[in-house]
């Protein structure tokens, strides 16, 4: 039955430690599994353990000759340990046993990178390692900028954000040990004070406080003043890319709107609904007040008149009310008989 357990990536990516010693437990019982000790060597190199990460590694390489990833974290233990050209050899094995997996392309290149040495007035000196991509996103809210930066299993000790007004670094120490340096330099200014960020399981969070509630374009850059628009929600997505340009759709259909010529009940529920758009807090609420406690019957946008007393109901001259029995509305009609639904 031991055969039988897994032991996957995300297991292991959630509680290294933990993994570590359900993988020990397993191996007692089966010490001949090739991707079990090649697990417990990505247990280890998730706790630095980088020796005993190469140990187990290599261990599952000679039980199964044909396993890439064993390779793979064989070449990426070595090269914490600055083994690199240890690193590169397990590298291109990897990659020759599986030529799909593209991250020993990055691996190989990193590794020549920091073995090629040049020589500057008699002294040698080594290339710092790249430092891998981390991919990183941003939205926004009327009042935020949200950046979001994909990294797994970062220590909550680890993640250093800095803010000014116009610029956001950020220093992430990695779950394989790597530093990542983040630098931008923002379109339009934030509050530093306000500004905040949050140590997620699979991705630092970096909410910024827009210093005006407007809409950027871009994240980086320098902002004009004269292209700067106010921030709308109807609007497309920040991270959209589509080039249509809704700015102007947009224009064009309030325009239109704004023209439509209505008659009748249209033409007074446009008016009313103008009214109540451009009104101030206490219009509104005098609109919905009056209307509600009146059945529909008065529309005021006093609130000094009605918002002290009870709205009474005031149907036209010729017409009367009464009230139902069923679920307590105020009907009318013109004469009496025949209920209709209330309307403004």
């Amino acid at each position: 039955m031991a055969a039988e357990r897994s032991f996957s990536d995300s297991f292991i990516d959630e509680d290294p430690q933990k993994a570590l010693e359900a993988l020990n437990e397993a191996l007692e019982g089966d010490c001949d599994n090739a991707e079990w000790f090649c697990q417990r060597a990505y247990a280890h190199i998730l706790l630095k353990n980088y020796s005993s990460a190469v140990d187990d590694a290599k261990k599952a390489q000679q039980l199964k000759p044909s396993l890439p990833l064993a390779f793979m974290r064989t070449g990426i233990a070595e090269y914490h340990l600055k083994n690199y050209e240890s690193a590169n050899a397990a590298f291109t094995q990897a990659q020759q046993l599986d030529d799909s997996d593209k991250s020993c392309e990055v691996w190989i290149k990193r590794c020549e990178e920091t073995m090629g040495a040049q020589t500057q007035n008699g002294s040698v000196t080594t290339q710092t390692p790249a430092t891998p991509p981390v991919k990183h996103d941003w939205y926004q809210t009327e009042s935020q900028v949200i950046v979001t930066i994909m990294a797994k299993n970062v220590p909550k000790d680890g993640v250093r954000i800095n803010f000014t007004e116009r610029e956001l670094s950020a220093n992430i120490q990695m779950a394989s040990g790597e530093n990542c340096d983040l630098h931008f330099h923002l379109l339009h200014p934030i509050v530093p004070q306000q500004s905040s960020f949050k140590v997620l399981t699979t991705k630092v969070e970096i909410k910024m406080k827009k210093t005006d509630a407007i809409r950027w374009e871009k994240l980086e850059g320098e902002g004009q003043e004269s292209n700067i628009k106010h921030f709308d929600p109807n609007q497309y997505p920040t991270s959209s890319h589509y080039t249509r340009k809704w700015e102007k759709m947009v224009l064009d259909i309030s325009e239109e709107e704004k023209n439509e010529k209505l008659e009748g009940d249209a033409a007074l529920n446009k008016l009313f609904q103008q009214i109540y758009s451009d009104g101030s807090d206490e219009v509104k609420r005098a609109m919905n007040k009056s209307f509600m406690e009146s059945g529909g019957t008065v529309l005021s946008t006093n609130w000094g008149d009605v918002g002290t007393r009870k709205v009474d109901v005031k149907p036209p001259d010729d017409v009367e009310f009464k009230k139902t029995c069923t679920d307590d509305r105020l009907d009318f009609s013109a004469d009496g008989s025949t209920p209709v639904a209330p309307s403004v």
